[in-house]
């Protein structure tokens, strides 16, 4: 009886550094993503846009950060990205739209104080 607490134990453990390792890698997606965007990387603004839309790679699905990322995204030129916007956008109310714009307003404005 004392090994089946300790195979459970062992195999908790298991299961826990894997998850950590994929939060962790994951987490490194989304870093490489943002360092990208920061660059005005219109594959990465459309990254970080699936995956906030997705709660994907460790992220909470967040639909006002994804209509943002893909509308930065659009506006950079990616092919997808309008379309992915405006199937987002059902899903959100006025305000959650209104915000999403202001806050890739606010993204462009920073990029252009780095840029300068």
């Amino acid at each position: 009886m004392g090994q089946i607490g300790i195979t459970l134990v062992q195999t908790d453990s298991g299961f826990n550094n894997e998850r950590t390792a994929r939060a962790a890698a994951a987490n490194a997606i989304v870093g490489a993503c943002l360092a990208a965007a920061q660059q005005g990387d219109g594959t990465a603004y459309f990254d970080l846009g699936v995956a906030f839309s997705t709660g994907s790679h460790d992220v909470d699905c967040d639909l006002i950060e994804a209509h943002k990322w893909f509308n930065l995204a659009a506006v950079s030129g990616h092919e997808e990205a309008a379309q992915c916007r405006a199937d987002v956008a059902e899903d959100m109310t006025a305000r959650e739209i209104a915000e999403a714009q202001r806050r890739a307003r606010e993204w462009l404005r920073a990029a252009g104080r780095r840029a300068a």
